[in-house]
């Protein structure tokens, strides 16, 4: 029998670009249908043209100093308003636990006085088991829709006192639409198993939603699970580059930027897609302490083949990304975030357009 050691020294990009992962456990979903919101129904103000966060990957577990350092950089720009945050999942570390929604993410972003929302990521809609192997009797996804998709805004069940001043969210359910008046945000939950799963009714409403999104303005499209990633650890998902190619073909309609997390750390590649470039990020370094690092040879520039070429990573600290979208254009800045050495890192070394585009 031969025995692993860890990871190995060296993994090429193109090893790691797009894989194939075993079924894996998937999770059924909960119940609820997805549907389109606006900005009014969610708090949000809505402009065109209109700036926004997305960070993911960003639940503080055992080591809180990352997620509040980059919660303390959020609340330091200057040069935009964001109208809201847009989380690309993996709220709450381990397991989505309904204990773990305080510190996890009411106290962090007490003072982000934006509001939040996003999609759930695989931990958060992974269920815990027992010694013994048994289910807790938790049912996938019940904490984050109790905390994202309540029918009112109400004090969480976290925090019932709003001692943090965050009422719930009120989304529909996991998968959803954002209508704005400058950009159509297309958002689906990709379950638990490495690789991510759609079913098949989601790949339905995804191309659904990709075909019936406004003509006249950008189109972002969001899942957890990256299509494209060249880290060292997990690496992009055939699976999920098989479905965005299907649900994109269906509605002959390909977005302008597609927003995924679960590799922790940042990257951007540019995505030829049967003749449209599609700006196709990770951002998974929002707070989740353990960082994943980038294949041996991951140079701005590298092409990768089949249409791919990755522009910029960074996987030495974590990050967020400022989208603006003005004039039916959409541009990005990548802002990276170093904890500093007090215990809950607020003072970060801020570094605003590490990237850019």
């Amino acid at each position: 029998m031969s025995r692993s050691f860890g990871l190995p020294p060296v993994v090429t990009a193109k090893d790691q670009l797009t894989k194939h992962f075993p079924p894996g456990k998937v999770q059924p979903l909960p119940p609820g249908s997805p549907a389109e919101m606006s900005a009014s129904q969610l708090g949000i103000t809505d402009s065109n043209p209109i700036s926004f966060f997305v960070i993911g990957d960003h639940g503080g577990v055992m080591a809180p100093g990352p997620q509040n350092a980059v919660s303390d950089a959020l609340q330091k720009v200057t040069d935009v308003t964001p109208a809201f945050v847009y989380s690309v999942g993996d709220l709450v570390y381990f397991h989505g636990e309904a204990s773990q929604y305080q510190p996890q993410f009411y106290e962090p972003y007490a003072h982000l006085n934006v509001p939040i929302v996003g999609i759930p990521g695989n931990h958060d809609g992974d269920v815990a088991q027992d010694d013994a192997g048994n289910p807790t009797g938790r049912q996938p996804l019940d904490t984050f829709l109790a905390n994202f998709c309540t029918a009112t805004p109400q004090a969480p069940p976290a925090d019932p006192e709003l001692e943090f001043g965050r009422h719930t969210q009120t989304l529909p359910w996991c998968d959803w639409t954002l209508g704005l008046e400058a950009v159509t945000i297309v958002g689906v939950y990709s379950n638990v198993p490495s690789g991510g799963h759609f079913e098949t009714t989601q790949t339905d409403w995804m191309a659904a939603q990709l075909k019936a999104a406004p003509t006249d303005r950008p189109l972002i499209l969001t899942f957890h699970h990256p299509p494209l990633s060249i880290d060292a650890m997990h690496g992009g998902s055939k699976k999920m580059v098989d479905a965005v190619t299907q649900a994109c073909a269906t509605a002959n309609r390909y977005p302008d930027v597609i927003l995924t997390g679960h590799v922790h750390d940042y990257q951007r590649f540019n995505w030829s897609l049967a003749g449209h470039t599609i700006t196709t990020i990770v951002q998974g370094n929002s707070g989740y302490h353990n960082l994943h690092k980038l294949a041996s040879d991951a140079k701005p520039g590298l092409d990768l083949g089949n249409g791919v070429t990755f522009e910029y990573g960074d996987d030495k600290g974590y990050g967020f990304l400022t989208l603006t979208v003005s004039g039916g254009t959409i541009h990005g800045t990548y802002t990276g975030v170093v904890p500093g050495t007090m215990p809950d890192g607020s003072d970060a070394t801020i570094t605003p357009g590490k990237d850019s585009f």
